[in-house]
């Protein structure tokens, strides 16, 4: 990264509390367990009631009181510094909890689900024990006077599901008096150890649509008698990503991109129904916000040309995570501060991708960054990509994740 404010990580160095690495790992090996568990018994999104009772019970035994949100799943917790002035903003950190309906394919790991059909895909299970974890050591610090400011700590349900389980943190007040926020998320790409970094947009915004055509149908002797809903359906498949992309400034990097298409039952009979699904994502807020209006205006003009009623279903998914400027200089300080000894490069960066998170809707209500953590062990060259069946971690990043954390917590006088 460039700018690597070398005074700023002396102070950090400096103002450290000496044994912040042995807190975390008094905590490691409990926190691996927990993710183990986790990554055991899987739960899609706002059907996560069995880990949400096993964070609430763990944060009250850590003498905190989490509060859950109103849909029964998910929960904040604040740990508030005796002496806090009234109306100083809290620091946050975001961990979500859901799994993703796919199968676990590992078969070579004690922690395999044991869910059909379900798994711990994305990581989620590790960004959780981390917040967690971070819990543990601040409420610690908080008893020994060692924490100086107000944190708040979110265990979001639903990241998976449209237009994501952040909303429903932000309606019960989440976000009420967050000066910053910080988030991890699993990068089987950057080796565990290290942390990657983009100042700007991080992911990329995702929307779904379905396209529903209609018309009489009829026998495929007599087409001009009917509306051919076939070919409209495919004319509008190939056609209208090239036509969309082409009226979107190129800067903007939108694509759509088609995930199903279905229409007719018999080779003799034009259908009367036929739809597309696909995804739009774009990497710019421009091309997120015109998106919509653009693809009605352009499918009610090729529905035209083939005599198709048409309607279309938008449903609004997430915009880009944008990471702001400060909130990432904090992160590579910290880092190289707690991890970068003797010049060890431990931070990277890192590019903007194709994928969604709800991450973005909190920074549209504070400043923050998102950051790409390693999970890849050394030396393994298998490819186990996000999203995938045999997906998993170099467990260490949980304790890594823990101390930065903590490091942001403890050793920042600034929000």
């Amino acid at each position: 990264m460039n700018d690597p404010r070398t005074a700023q990580q002396a102070t950090l160095a400096a103002a450290r509390p000496a044994d912040l690495r042995t807190r975390v790992r008094a905590f490691e090996a409990e926190l691996i367990a927990f993710r183990r568990d986790l990554h055991r018994h899987p739960e899609l999104g706002r059907q996560e009631f069995r880990t949400t009772g096993l964070l609430r019970d763990r944060l009250v035994a850590a003498g905190l009181e989490p509060r859950v949100l109103p849909g029964g799943t998910g929960m904040t917790v604040d740990i508030v510094p005796p002496g806090t002035p009234a109306g100083m903003p809290f620091l946050a950190f975001r961990a979500d909890i859901d799994a993703l309906p796919i199968d676990d394919a590992k078969t070579d790991v004690t922690y395999r689900s044991t869910v059909p059909g379900r798994a711990h895909a994305c990581g989620h299970d590790v960004h959780t024990s981390i917040v967690l974890g971070t819990a543990l050591v601040l409420a610690a610090a908080a008893r020994n006077g060692e924490l100086r400011r107000p944190v708040r700590l979110f265990f979001q349900p639903a990241e998976e599901m449209m237009p994501g389980g952040a909303l429903d943190v932000i309606k019960a007040g989440g976000m009420d008096n967050v000066g910053r926020i910080f988030a991890v998320h699993c990068d089987p790409k950057v080796t565990v150890g290290r942390i990657g970094l983009k100042v700007g947009a991080i992911t990329s915004a995702c929307d779904r649509l379905v396209l529903h055509l209609d018309g009489p149908g009829g026998h495929t002797a007599r087409p001009h008698l009917t509306t051919d809903l076939v070919t409209a359906i495919a004319r509008m498949a190939a056609d209208l990503p090239g036509v969309f992309a082409r009226r979107m400034d190129p800067r903007w990097g939108v694509s759509l991109v088609w995930g199903r298409i279905a229409s007719g039952s018999a080779a003799n009979v034009i259908p009367q129904h036929a739809e597309l699904e696909g995804t739009v994502r774009c990497l710019e807020l421009p091309g997120w916000r015109e998106a919509p209006d653009l693809l009605h205006e352009l499918i009610a003009k090729m529905a035209e040309t083939h005599r198709a009623k048409w309607t279309l279903d938008y449903h609004r998914g997430v915009p880009p995570v944008v990471n702001e400027a400060v909130s990432i200089a904090q992160l590579e300080a910290a880092m190289t501060a707690r991890f970068g000894a003797a010049g060890q490069v431990v931070v990277e960066e890192t590019e903007q991708s194709l994928g969604g998170e709800d991450f973005s809707w909190y920074l549209e209500q504070a400043p923050g960054a998102l950051a790409r953590l390693g999970v890849r062990a050394p030396g393994d060259s298998s490819v186990r990509d996000l999203h995938q069946g045999r997906f998993d971690v170099d467990e260490r990043a949980i304790g890594i994740g823990v101390e930065l954390f903590a490091a942001l917590a403890l050793e920042h006088s600034e929000v």
